[in-house]
């Protein structure tokens, strides 16, 4: 199948054919390794002092691919579990467990070899997966596969997966899915009974007693389980090639990830980036920030930073500073861009993420672990030492 090429992608038309089809194929650091920016023109990091809001930066990339023992280079996804780390790829589903990897394919009882996505219940501790051919629940080493013809999922084609207490909720190409597992009930949410203009889902988060729902052309749907209670966000204008009153909604209605964390909901687009505090709503975009790009692929709050998987690079931001990481175009080491208020500060790394790809982001107490279209990479969170020695 030939595929799009990155720099190929085109808004709006193409946007859906795009995805399918990849689918199937100066900083200032404290003691804890946080940094912020001030004005210093100075070629070498300046001296050490604490930023109000710190940001996490990370180095000393190692990747993973075929050759460590993962099925395929192209990862979709990947998932924290303690001690251990799921990744999701094209050709299955591989666990990293004590310095080696294990795979998990449909003979084992996968439902599908491409896997988008990957959660862990916080009742059970089981492994729920998202395939581009159903739901699978890996518990006890056995899989269990649900499908839209053995069970309440909306449709087979499920792009995310999240677990809220005994609830697991999925995003799919047919709405958005709910199942309790302790009554073993679903809930199909669709443009049937939900504010959706149209049934394709692509991503779910929860924040407590609320759902959020990221819908293709319907923005984000938000909703109570406890009241049963709906509440959309669209963008206002309902312009589709720019956002014509700035901050005053979404950014574009088609949406591709929402995230909650620290009280505020991160919406990803193809079109930017949105910010939604309760109260007001912020947008973000490429000419206008530090964002690397427009094309969010997947997007995922850590505390206060949220993580922004591009096809341009891997981004993060606090609300204050941007930090970007990507690959030089030789592919021998990368960049770290850190930019405060347009201030902007570039570092030459060593090493670097494996691909400017990125479609997935998990972290473990001092690392960053990202799904790129050339492997899985894990970041370690930098210490001072290490950082005086890079220069601008």
């Amino acid at each position: 199948m030939n595929l799009l090429k990155d720099e190929d992608r085109k808004p709006r038309l193409l946007i859906a054919l795009i995805t399918l089809c990849f689918i199937l194929s100066g900083a200032q650091i404290n003691e804890t390794g946080n940094f912020s920016i001030d004005d210093s023109e100075n070629g070498i990091i300046p001296e050490i002092t604490q930023d109000k809001s710190p940001m996490p930066i990370y180095g000393d990339w190692e990747t993973f691919t075929k050759k460590e023992g993962l099925p395929s280079n192209k990862v979709y996804c990947v998932r924290v579990d303690g001690d251990r780390v799921w990744a999701g790829t094209s050709e299955g589903l591989a666990l990293f467990e004590n310095n080696s990897w294990k795979t998990y394919t449909t003979e084992d009882g996968l439902a599908h070899n491409g896997v988008l996505s990957i959660d862990i219940s916080p009742v059970t501790g089981d492994v729920w997966i998202a395939t581009l051919s159903g739901l699978n629940r890996f518990s006890a080493g056995k899989f269990d596969t649900f499908t839209q013809f053995n069970s309440g999922l909306a449709n087979d084609v499920v792009y995310v997966v999240v677990c809220q207490g005994k609830n697991v909720w999925v995003a799919t190409g047919g709405g958005a899915s709910v199942y309790d597992t302790y009554t073993k009930t679903w809930e199909i949410f669709t443009e049937q009974n939900a504010p959706m203009h149209e049934p394709w889902t692509y991503g779910v988060t929860s924040a407590g007693e609320v759902v959020y729902i990221a819908a293709w052309g319907g923005g984000v749907i938000e909703y109570n389980t406890k009241t049963g209670k709906f509440r959309d966000y669209v963008d206002p204008d309902g312009e589709m090639e720019l956002d014509l009153f700035p901050n005053d909604g979404l950014v574009h209605d088609i949406t591709t990830g929402v995230s909650y964390a620290n009280d505020v909901l991160w919406v990803g687009t193809y079109f930017g980036l949105s910010r939604y505090d309760g109260t007001r709503w912020r947008g973000y975009f490429d000419h206008d920030s530090g964002l690397v790009s427009n094309f969010i692929n997947f997007l995922k709050a850590n505390g206060p930073v949220v993580w922004l998987c591009t096809d341009k690079g891997l981004g993060s931001f606090n609300g204050e500073t941007w930090v970007t990481y990507k690959q030089k175009e030789s592919g021998n080491g990368g960049t770290m861009q850190i930019e405060t208020n347009g201030t902007k500060k570039m570092i030459e790394t060593p090493a670097s993420i494996a691909h400017n790809f990125v479609l997935g982001v998990d972290f473990s107490e001092d690392m960053v672990w990202v799904a790129t279209s050339g492997g899985l990479c894990r970041g370690m969170k930098q210490d001072p030492a290490t950082l005086m020695t890079l220069r601008y």
